[in-house]
């Protein structure tokens, strides 16, 4: 599998995760900002809340790990927790934006 390959399965297992007060993946919320898969086939991810003070942020960047990790061929994964640039709902997809009602 290519980098190309290998990052498209990642995003495919992030879109599984779900904030979950808000009924949209996190992916389509805009929350991860970065996915760089190195040569090693291990993975940077850069991801946010959408506030600093989110109850569930454990959880979602727990689950994000485990379900990278699980993915086949990936190797560590470095998951940080950045807050700059600051979440806005511009950084939300068309489809979360809708599925949310701010369309």
């Amino acid at each position: 599998m290519d980098k190309y390959q290998l990052e498209e399965k990642i995003v495919e297992m992030i879109k599984t995760v779900y904030d979950p007060e808000i009924p949209v993946n996190i992916y389509d919320l805009g929350l991860i900002y970065r996915i760089e898969v190195k040569e090693d086939n291990s993975v940077d991810i850069d991801m946010t809340l959408t506030a600093p003070n989110c109850p569930a942020a454990d959880f979602m960047m727990e689950d994000v790990k485990q379900k990278v990790e699980s993915i086949e061929s990936v190797g560590a994964v470095n998951l940080n927790l950045v807050f700059e640039p600051e979440w806005s709902q511009d950084l939300m997809t068309e489809e979360a934006k809708l599925e949310l009602g701010f369309l």
